[in-house]
């Protein structure tokens, strides 16, 4: 008789801080660029402040396209790193 032994090996994703239920309107800048908070510690919310040391987090970076309004995630359960989908609904 052969026994077959199956194990899961489920790796789990470390959950970053939820910093608010609500996203936050921020004005960007065309050509700016801008570290977005993704483990939900930095101080400077919603943007990075080198909170995330010695995590697995890192900031999600990038350069305005152009002056508007947007509203960033405050949750860090978006799946548009950066930008509100609606996760926060959810949690």
């Amino acid at each position: 008789m052969i026994y077959i032994v199956v194990t899961n090996n489920i790796t789990t994703m470390p959950k970053p801080n939820i910093a608010d239920k609500q996203p936050k309107p921020v004005e960007l800048e065309a050509g700016k660029t801008y570290a977005w908070c993704s483990c939900g510690q930095s101080t400077n919310q919603p943007f990075c402040d080198g909170s995330h040391a010695g995590t697995e987090f890192s900031p999600k970076v990038f350069k305005a396209e152009e002056t508007k309004t947007a509203y960033m995630c405050m949750c860090k359960h978006t799946d548009n790193p950066g930008f509100c989908d609606g996760s926060h609904k959810d949690l």
